[in-house]
């Protein structure tokens, strides 16, 4: 009788120490499914979670942070018309959670049965989309309608309406507990409203100004959400313009990084997190300079440790940022050419050398080198010698692509070793075409990107 009295008792007191999530999937049958926590754009894996026959996932969260988490579950292959997997987030908040939906529609019929903070989280969500179709329309109109047309007046007082019940929705679940994961949550999710009473010309200036007022860089917490990320695409948007020359893109985002980093820096795990989303953003759509500048000015800066899934090519970008700096002397390099002649660089004698990593695969390769060798052919007096390395490891590709591309001026000089050369591991190289400009010390003068630069230099 002791023994079962204190078995009850454990079991007790487990799960009244354990928040108890429960997440039915009907008519998806028995299936599996994994919780991951979110971070950001981050999925870590926490477990794998079977249903019982009626698609109920239980599960408890014990030791865990606060924050929004993902259950990717696996669809039943018997019914037809559906993704393979389909997915759920919730928002722990150290509370029991109860929510039901149906596969064959989960957001729709998606209904939270127990969870204060979830009930707001997916109010929260409808909502922000339903404001940003609705100001958007109504800003629109009020920019081309007339301001002395009894209908641009009814309009400006729906926008003010719509700003105001949005506001009131962000107000009361914000303030109602202050200390939960969801207020901050809402608080620092909330999208910025633009007084109806600022001209539509200066709406933008007004956003760049004051997009992050309320959004809390010191709550490392929210780390464990979307509310950083979020943020930051948000507020880059504002400083994106098509129209632009990629030159002059670049330079707007990195004054939009500015804004956002040095909010970030109070908080070091904020900061840190938001440096890696923009790493990573700013790598998959190929703005090299915003990339540099980050590394530059910040990773470098303050010495911040990044996540080891960038680490690989990011590391080199920044140890080639930290010892390539101009005026330093660069390291000698010694190879083979296509005659398997011995080429060595502090041997060359020339005013100025221009140092070039490229791959014959490399597309951007295939245009650059092309222009690099028309500046070099149309010097009326020698100025600089290339030496141009290829980082191939097929003897045939390198020697196609010099003579394709009427190379045989240069220097061409290779390991065969790939991105394992001696050179390429002495200079950092993670991409090509990398160039390096010295001097006849075999001092940096710069790290052209372009032939315009180069000739700049």
């Amino acid at each position: 009788m002791n023994k079962i009295l204190i078995i009850a008792l454990i079991y007790f007191c487990f799960h009244a120490t354990y928040a108890q999530i429960s997440i039915k999937v009907e008519n998806n049958g028995n299936s599996s499914a994994t919780l991951s926590s979110l971070q950001g754009e981050k999925i870590s894996f926490i477990d794998s979670i079977r249903s019982n026959k009626i698609g109920v996932f239980q599960f408890s969260l014990s030791n865990k942070h606060s924050g929004i988490y993902r259950l990717s579950y696996k669809n039943n292959p018997d019914l037809q018309s559906r993704a393979e997997t389909g997915w759920i987030d919730f928002v722990y908040d150290k509370e029991n959670i109860e929510i039901a939906t149906d596969a064959n529609s989960i957001i729709d019929s998606l209904k939270v049965l127990k969870s204060e903070s979830n009930k707001i989280y997916y109010e929260f969500v409808k909502l922000n989309k339903a404001y940003k179709t609705k100001t958007e329309l109504l800003q629109l109109i009020l920019a081309r309608y007339p301001n002395n047309d009894d209908y641009y007046q009814i309009t400006k007082e729906k926008l003010v309406q719509v700003q105001e019940d949005y506001l009131s929705f962000v107000n009361i679940n914000s303030q109602a507990n202050p200390k939960s994961f969801i207020a901050k949550y809402v608080r620092s999710s909330q999208i910025p409203v633009v007084d109806s009473e600022i001209p539509f010309d200066k709406q933008l200036a007004f956003l760049k100004s004051h997009a992050l007022d309320d959004v809390n860089f010191y709550d490392y917490e929210l780390i464990y959400s979307d509310a950083f990320t979020n943020k930051t695409i948000e507020y880059l948007t504002y400083y994106r313009n098509p129209q632009l020359p990629l030159e002059l893109l670049e330079k707007e985002f990195m004054s939009a990084v500015d804004s956002i980093l040095n909010k970030a820096k109070v908080n070091n795990i904020v900061y840190q997190h938001i440096v890696e989303y923009l790493l990573d953003g700013f790598k998959k759509f190929g703005f090299d300079n915003v990339l540099n500048y980050i590394v530059e000015n910040y990773v470098i800066k303050d010495d911040l440790c990044l996540d080891q899934k960038l680490t690989t090519a990011m590391d080199k970008r920044i140890e080639q940022s930290k010892m390539f700096k101009v005026g330093t002397t660069v390291p000698n390099i010694v190879m083979s050419d296509l005659s398997d002649s011995a080429i060595e660089l502090n041997k060359i004698q020339s005013e100025k050398t221009l140092i070039v990593f490229y791959a014959s695969w490399c597309p951007h390769c295939q245009t650059l080198l092309p222009q690099i060798n028309e500046l070099y052919k149309n010097q009326k007096e020698k100025k600089f010698e290339v030496l141009a390395i290829s980082i191939d490891s097929l003897k045939a590709d390198w020697s196609n692509f010099v003579k394709t591309n009427n190379l045989n001026d240069w220097i061409n000089a290779s390991d065969l070793k790939g991105w394992e050369g001696k050179a390429a591991l002495d200079y950092f190289i993670y991409a090509t075409p990398t160039m390096f400009l010295v001097d006849k010390d075999k001092k940096l003068i710069g790290m052209p990107k372009t032939v315009e630069e180069l000739k700049g230099l």
